[in-house]
């Protein structure tokens, strides 16, 4: 039997990188955190997690624990709710940016559906920039974000990833050369800091794709008509990152980050941050 306190501990050292923030998370201090990861470790007799100093990283044993970890919880969290007699009900108004379609976020909504039918789940999908206004308007209950790292310290973050540069394999560009690139229609993320990086690096630039989704990204990327900001995790097998080869500018880390409306019923609220928290949303399929 694996426990289930050992395997949420594990699983946040996973999606942070770091046992000092996936104790931030927990809200346990970061030596039993690394208590919690040796025991699990003892318990498997395997290797999960390698430390060194350009940080923390899976192991294939761990990543291979990342994916049981997850079922185990979800179950947990299903059996939990079905014993219970709380299922949570009533309406709740979701928010997700449009680059977490492509993550594990549809599943978990299904999934969710199943579990809670008595919700009524009402998805808006939008930039980050809109969609946390409106959720500061009231006009959504619960909104799954990316924001850049550290800026804020409200909601719960969920994962952290870097930015960089997507393109086509065996795209070309010379130093010289205006920067051709594909970019959401403005107030976006990380159009603003495609545009931000490059002026403060004294590079030139050219829009030559303005698209509202995330479909149209990976559409003007896989054409080759550019270059995209995109989170490293999402990057499509098919796509790679160039920010290296084409010399171009660093980039700052974002937060996926869940922020809630405090005046509006918690318990389907909390019923959906679980189901993510639990399940590793930020990684592509």
């Amino acid at each position: 039997m694996l426990d289930p306190v050992l395997l949420r501990t594990f699983l946040a050292v996973a999606e942070t990188s770091s046992f000092t923030q996936a104790g931030l998370r927990l809200g346990i201090s970061q030596p039993t955190v690394s208590q919690h990861v040796r025991r699990l470790e003892s318990a498997v007799a395997r290797t999960l997690v390698a430390r060194d100093t350009r940080g923390v990283r899976l192991t294939d044993n761990g990543d291979a624990m990342a994916g049981f970890a997850r079922t185990i919880l979800a179950a947990h969290a299903t059996a939990d709710a079905y014993f219970s007699g709380v299922a949570a009900r009533g309406r709740l108004r979701f928010g997700a940016a449009d680059d977490l379609a492509i993550t594990q976020l549809p599943r978990i909504l299904r999934d969710f559906r199943k579990l809670h039918p008595q919700v009524d789940l009402e998805l808006t999908v939008n930039q980050s920039a809109p969609l946390l206004r409106r959720v500061h308007a009231g006009q959504l209950d619960l909104v799954f974000i990316k924001r850049t790292a550290g800026e804020s310290a409200e909601g719960t973050r969920v994962a952290s990833d870097q930015m960089v540069w997507m393109a086509q394999d065996g795209i070309a560009l010379e130093t010289d050369d205006p920067v051709p690139l594909i970019a959401y229609q403005a107030p976006s993320i990380s159009r603003q800091m495609a545009i931000d990086a490059l002026e403060a690096a004294g590079r030139t630039w050219r829009i030559t794709c303005n698209t509202r989704d995330v479909n149209g990204v990976l559409a003007a990327v896989r054409a080759g008509i550019g270059v995209a900001v995109f989170p490293h995790s999402l990057i499509p097998a098919d796509l790679v990152k160039v920010s290296q080869r084409l010399s171009l500018p660093d980039l700052p880390a974002v937060d996926y980050v869940l922020i809630a409306n405090p005046t509006v019923q918690r318990e389907p609220i909390e019923a959906l941050t679980n189901a993510i928290l639990s399940r590793g949303v930020v990684r592509a399929v």
